[in-house]
């Protein structure tokens, strides 16, 4: 358990790469003529933008990739310093080991301030014969304008179930952990795509027991069963607004939620409950973006939660 699975299990070659298929596709052109244009890669977190990075700059440079690249997480230095003074020291070096040009790798790039984004394309377009950026950000529109028209952009998305079920198998097998098909199905329901958070959840799992199960996975992982959600919606429709406040009580204690992550946790599983009709789930889905934004902005958790159980008890109760 001294190393990540993340970082262990991470792809070293594009050709390793899970899912993304037409983006692998295109990024294995360049690994094969040894060149590529200024990239930015988008998308939701743990869909391969990291790792397609690094895994390309490898298939380029080779075992010596680490010499010519310099990485950077944007979200942690996103000020106009860092970008003048480590990134433009670092661009205007000549390359090593007889490489034709350096690479730069900003992730998160969508976190950097304005003004950033700004002397970032100016290094852009004076270095662009020695230096590469290789740019990832979770939403594309952040970056400005003249930074994308110079980005040949690929855009990533959340991995389907079976590829992810697919690698998370592959892991265990490999770590030695007896992991039950319903515990893995629970994985990839709670990560949603999120192929890293998938990983991150069999670990830290099978930290606590070599023997992985559906209910370890949820206890693990601060995420409440569907059936514990739909259990919490039928006390409100069926049993009036003391006992689903109980339920509600026993289920932020029980899996250790936080009222955001039982707002949103409950609204992704709204389209299982069968019991709900169309107009019912779009009036819970208004309210429950209304909960979470008063949270976000800080009103009290317990009241807040306690006026949704309220008001979903006056919308569907019997």
């Amino acid at each position: 358990m001294s190393e990540l699975w993340v970082e262990k299990h991470r792809p070293r070659s594009v050709t390793e790469m899970r899912g993304q298929r037409a983006v692998v596709d295109r990024l294995r052109k360049y690994a094969e003529v040894g060149t590529f244009p200024h990239l930015m890669f988008a998308g939701p977190p743990g869909t391969g933008k990291t790792t397609a990075a690094l895994a390309l700059t490898h298939d380029v440079f080779g075992d010596s990739h680490r010499q010519n690249l310099l990485e950077m997480n944007a979200s942690d230095e996103r000020k106009l310093e860092s970008i003048r003074t480590k990134v433009k020291r670092f661009a205007r070096t000549a390359p090593l080991g007889g490489s034709t040009f350096k690479v730069i790798f900003l992730d998160e790039a969508d976190s950097l301030i304005h003004e950033a984004q700004g002397a970032l394309r100016r290094i852009m377009e004076k270095y662009s014969e020695t230096c590469r950026f290789i740019l990832s950000c979770n939403y594309s529109s952040r970056i400005i304008e003249p930074i994308q028209s110079r980005c040949a952009v690929f855009r990533f998305r959340p991995l389907s179930d079976e590829q992810s079920l697919a690698q998370i198998v592959a892991v265990a097998k490999s770590e030695g952990v007896k992991l039950e098909d319903d515990a893995a199905a629970a994985i990839v329901h709670v990560s949603l795509g999120d192929l890293r958070k998938a990983i991150t959840a069999l670990q830290v799992a099978a930290a606590m027991d070599n023997h992985v199960t559906r209910d370890l996975v949820y206890e693990t992982s601060a995420t409440a069963p569907p059936e514990v959600l739909q259990a919490y919606l039928l006390a409100c429709r069926e049993d009036g607004f003391q006992p689903a406040r109980r339920r509600l009580r026993e289920i932020l204690d029980d899996f250790g939620l936080a009222g955001t992550d039982f707002v949103n946790q409950l609204h992704g599983e709204l389209h299982s409950m069968e019991f709900l009709t169309g107009p019912t789930r779009l009036d819970l889905t208004e309210l429950m973006a209304e909960i979470d934004f008063r949270l976000v902005e800080g009103g009290g958790e317990m009241l807040q939660l306690d006026a949704m159980t309220a008001r979903i008890c006056s919308s569907i109760g019997a």
